[in-house]
């Protein structure tokens, strides 16, 4: 178990992050040719996503080895995200406005990094635009799927974002990251949830307590 809870939460945190050194000679963005269609649906996506204000929802990760973990991921934007692990697994990652925090349950340390300087700041943000600090590279279409890849701007060989909708209605399904190795790690949400009433108190790091003896797994 400490083996696969370790190599989860990294996966995990790397797609928040980005993680990872980028090749020593970065491309500025590939020039996306987008057509009236493809802008008119990216200004459909900055509404619909603009217009979620809280979420929750099962996760399943499908990390790059193949290995699939479940977890619940909830959102109270702007600024606040909560990501935690079905036991076993102990690790979370919350966002609390300005920070992002992860919890390594194994070793139990907690790191912290600002969450502007995450990719969480995308979806977090009050404002979601899909321009200026990020840029559209590929929409794509196919059997009620609408696909928006983006990358950062100013540091495109990071990686990419890629969400997924089902449209009409448009509703966010799953999104993949590919990092600067060309690992795919994927996040698809299993019946999703909008509009909830969500506890404040789960939006802040808390250190958990330590289990009493007798009663750890």
């Amino acid at each position: 178990m400490p083996a696969r809870s370790t190599a989860a939460a990294l996966a995990l945190l790397g797609v928040l992050l980005a993680a990872g050194p980028a090749p020593a000679a970065p491309r500025a963005p590939a020039a996306a040719t987008l057509s009236q269609e493809d802008h008119a649906d990216i200004g459909r996506v900055e509404q619909y996503l603009n217009g979620i204000h809280t979420m929750q929802s099962k996760f399943i990760q499908v990390n790059p080895n193949g290995q699939q973990i479940f977890g619940t991921f909830s959102l109270s934007r702007p600024g606040k995200m909560r990501l935690d692990y079905d036991p076993p697994i102990k690790d979370f990652i919350v966002a609390d406005g300005l920070f992002l925090f992860y919890w390594d349950g194994e070793m139990r340390q907690q790191s912290s990094t600002p969450i502007g300087a995450s990719l969480a700041d995308f979806i977090l943000r009050p404002d979601i635009r899909l321009s200026g600090d990020v840029t559209v590279t590929d929409v794509t279409r196919g059997s009620g799927v609408m696909e928006i890849t983006v990358v950062e701007t100013k540091e495109p060989a990071k990686g990419s974002l890629t969400l997924v909708f089902e449209d009409k209605p448009l509703q966010l399904r799953k999104w993949r990251v590919l990092d600067a190795q060309g690992q795919v790690t994927e996040v698809g949400l299993l019946n999703p949830r909008v509009g909830l009433s969500l506890d404040r108190d789960m939006f802040y790091f808390k250190e958990p307590q330590r289990e009493r003896f007798g009663h750890q797994n």
